[in-house]
């Protein structure tokens, strides 16, 4: 029996909506990887694009700590000596809530053209609206840490 190897005809993309009030980034994050990269179906292979869009609304509304909002730096270099430049967390959640997302899901893709083709289907907006109501996207529940502690 050969292996199945998913055609492109095969694939059906769907639409997944995160709500991200009062989450931790990191759990938003492993979820929205794990769906763009189509991880959760059985057709999945490493070497072909077969994850579906995420639309992640609420990213000013994450869940984080105080001290990880001053310890937590971003370091970004121009290219010329000294070009070094850092911000924190707190300050990047601040000045662009959506970057902060965006950051910690492409680094969990795979660092080539193929995850530039999945990082292209993710949708981040820091607040409760989006334009995507016409591709119906189902909602995506994860629990916070609260409500686990809670039940």
């Amino acid at each position: 029996m050969g292996t199945y190897q998913p055609k492109a005809a095969d694939i059906v993309r769907e639409w997944h909506l995160i709500d991200a009030k009062d989450l931790v980034l990191g759990q938003v994050a492993t979820h929205a990887a794990h769906l763009l990269r189509g991880k959760h179906k059985p057709m999945w292979v490493p070497h072909l694009d077969v994850g579906d869009h995420v639309v992640i609304i609420n990213a000013d509304k994450l869940d984080i700590s105080i001290r990880k909002s001053e310890d937590k730096n971003y370091y970004f270099h121009s290219g010329y000596p000294g070009g070094l430049k850092s911000t924190t967390l707190g300050e990047m959640m601040e000045k662009n809530p959506t970057k902060v997302l965006e950051l910690a899901i492409t680094g969990m893709l795979p660092h080539t053209r193929l995850g530039n083709a999945m990082a292209s289907k993710l949708h981040i907006y820091a607040g409760d609206q989006h334009p995507h109501q016409a591709q119906q996207p189902k909602p995506f529940a994860i629990k916070s840490n609260k409500e686990k502690a809670n039940a």
